[in-house]
């Protein structure tokens, strides 16, 4: 890999630069090597470009030296003009996978930052060597096509871009050097608790196999081709096999049978979706469920009902209302306001139509079983009840304004973003 680190950033950020309105940037920056050296890069582009840019530390609260990283990136902020924000996560209560809560965590924080700044996209400083890293744990674990195809460029929600992918970690330290700039290391990186630690150093051992990070990165690259096969061919089967309807999904026996890889692709796309959720269910719990739904039995995985609907061998995936996101307030009426990471609700300018009472502030919530019970029309719609518990609804206090897709639209509207082509197209 001969690539320059600004060279990679130029490329990635090209598409930035089409339209006469540009938003800001944003860059993540964790005052590691990484982070800062995209830090530094991002801030020349951004100048030369005519671009705002803005920065963001995740302080996840794990270490007592993370308010001092944070305030030194701050510093390094400060120093070139940049605005900076500290996001501090203070949700872990010492249970289940740290990283993955902590991953978690810093996405969420850094999405409402994005949109509290309406960035454009948020960068992040993942390297060649987070790649093979990742691949080699996925390869550990049996991953498929989609696993082994590593990290995108772009994250599947459109908001994080990974611009220095094809830059070697060591290049950005040896760039960072000749600038007289120096970087904090994190000590988990040495913590071998971690699985990400011990690929790190199991790849010192393998390289003398051919097992070298340029080489598990060209292994990404040749599964990130084979994929877009399978999407296109999972794309087909949508068109004859599916139909969504207000949120929920109606599958077809040969999607729940998952007899071929575009069948199981569609049935696991399916899942995420309609639930929200980032990850792929396990395989084996995922057949189980579609299974069951082909026997007219009733499942739930992953945030996600499959009900055997009344069409003849099909099933509906609808949200399950006790998974939903909580109450998210109404900043603009007029501008979406996103919910359960999938629903936009807005005011509609154009219905002259007004809440009956009482006025803002609002907030948006699942319409559930007490929303339900002051709709009185709501059987019109020709939705099942338990459908309509987890769909979108807007509230002031513990009064009803509005139950867009229940028959109660009131002036407001409802829609989902991105619809479930463009979702199967992303991941």
């Amino acid at each position: 890999m001969s690539v320059t680190p600004e060279a990679a950033l130029a490329a990635a950020l090209q598409p930035a630069l089409r339209g006469s309105k540009r938003r800001p940037l944003g860059v993540a920056v964790s005052g590691g090597g990484d982070s800062l050296a995209l830090l530094y890069l991002a801030a020349t582009w951004a100048a030369d470009h005519g671009v705002a840019l803005y920065a963001a530390t995740v302080d996840h609260g794990l270490r007592a030296a993370a308010a001092a990283e944070a305030q030194g990136v701050a510093q390094h902020c400060a120093g070139l003009g940049i605005p900076h924000q500290t996001l501090r996560w203070t949700g872990w209560d010492g249970q289940g996978n740290l990283q993955d809560h902590a991953r978690q965590a810093r996405r969420h924080l850094l999405t409402r930052w994005a949109q509290q700044e309406q960035l454009e996209v948020v960068l992040l400083g993942h390297t060649a060597d987070d790649q093979a890293e990742t691949v080699l744990m996925r390869l550990a674990r049996g991953s498929g096509v989609d696993g082994l195809a590593g990290m995108a460029a772009h994250d599947p929600s459109g908001l994080f871009l990974r611009p220095l992918l094809p830059v070697r970690r060591a290049a950005l330290r040896d760039w960072l050097r000749a600038r007289g700039l120096v970087w904090v290391e994190d000590p988990s990186n040495d913590d071998l608790r971690f699985d990400r630690v011990k690929a790190r150093q199991m790849l010192e051992v393998l390289a003398p196999l051919g097992l070298t990070v340029d080489r598990l990165v060209q292994t990404a690259g040749h599964m990130q081709r084979a994929r877009i096969t399978l999407t296109e061919a999972a794309l087909r089967r949508v068109q004859t096999d599916l139909r969504a309807e207000a949120g929920d999904l109606m599958l077809s026996p040969r999607i729940l049978a998952g007899a071929d890889d575009a069948a199981r692709r569609i049935l696991s796309a399916a899942v995420q979706w309609v639930g929200n959720t980032p990850y792929r269910p396990r395989h084996a719990a995922l057949i189980a469920a579609a299974e069951a739904a082909l026997m007219g039995q009733a499942r739930t995985l992953g945030g996600v009902m499959f009900l055997p609907a009344q069409e003849k061998a099909s099933a509906r995936l609808t949200r399950e209302v006790g998974a939903v996101q909580g109450p998210v307030s109404v900043s603009t009426p007029t501008a979406a306001t996103l919910w359960d990471g999938r629903w936009h609700v807005l005011r509609s300018l154009s219905d002259p139509r007004s809440p009956d009472a009482p006025s803002a502030p609002w907030h948006i919530a699942a319409l559930g079983e007490a929303g339900l019970a002051q709709v009185k029309g709501w059987r019109d719609t020709g939705l099942p009840r338990i459908s309509l518990l987890a769909t979108p609804a807007v509230w002031s206090d513990g009064t009803l304004i509005a139950a867009p897709l229940a028959g109660f639209a009131n002036g407001w509207q409802a829609n989902l973003s991105p619809t479930f082509e463009r979702f199967v197209l992303s991941h």
